[in-house]
């Protein structure tokens, strides 16, 4: 994926990813144009911050690959005005995403079990003053178990694959929210039609991290 000479630019990134299918709506190509990438990765990939690949941020963790995170924010269509569980923020690229989608009076708690990355999403959606406004709350914690406190959640978005839909995350969701997730390979869509059931659509062929 890297054997281009030319650094890539978030211009070009934008313009493959609409031209590809994946970035359909206004508000998301406004959102991926004012929430820069290169804010989120290590000093070591800012030159590959707009290359359309995962990259590592330690930890044995990366920042998804931009269609991915796309295709993923596309089926949960944040709101504005809406409260969002965001399990495992890693960098803070995706809950940075979320928070400019349900700002100015919106909420997204964002999650993760690695101290170090919490710390590192911290700094990097400071950037844009987003906790400082009280949009974004961070939390170093086990994702699987949600978070109680904040619930019921409007939408639950999480980053890293798991082998069934989490039933503690399920609970948390308002009946008619919608929670994308990975299990195994497939991301997955699901919806909340009732206090015990859901309406599921599935889109195979990804790879990701495991839930830890």
């Amino acid at each position: 994926m890297r054997y281009t000479s030319v650094k890539p630019t978030q211009e070009n990134l934008i313009t493959e990813l609409i031209a590809s299918g994946w970035l359909k709506t206004p508000r998301m190509i406004e959102t991926f144009s004012q929430i820069k990438r290169e804010d989120f990765v290590l000093e070591e990939e800012k030159d590959w911050a707009y290359i359309n690949d995962a990259l590592s941020i330690g930890y044995n963790q990366t920042i998804s690959q931009p269609l991915v995170v796309v295709l993923m924010i596309e089926l949960l269509s944040p709101q504005s005005g809406e409260k969002i569980l965001d399990i495992g923020s890693g960098s803070g690229w995706t809950t940075a995403i979320l928070a400019y989608l349900v700002k100015p009076k919106g909420k997204v708690i964002a999650m993760d079990i690695i101290p170090e990355l919490v710390e590192f999403a911290k700094k990097n959606v400071g950037k844009y003053n987003f906790v400082k406004k009280g949009i974004v709350q961070f939390l170093c914690a086990d994702g699987k178990l949600g978070y109680e406190k904040e619930s019921p959640y409007d939408k639950i978005l999480v980053s890293a694959s798991a082998f069934e839909v989490p039933q503690e995350l399920f609970k948390q969701l308002k009946i008619g929210g919608k929670m994308v997730l990975p299990i195994e390979e497939s991301i997955v869509l699901i919806e909340k039609t009732s206090q015990n059931d859901y309406k599921k659509q599935e889109f195979p062929g990804f790879v990701f991290v495991p839930l830890v």
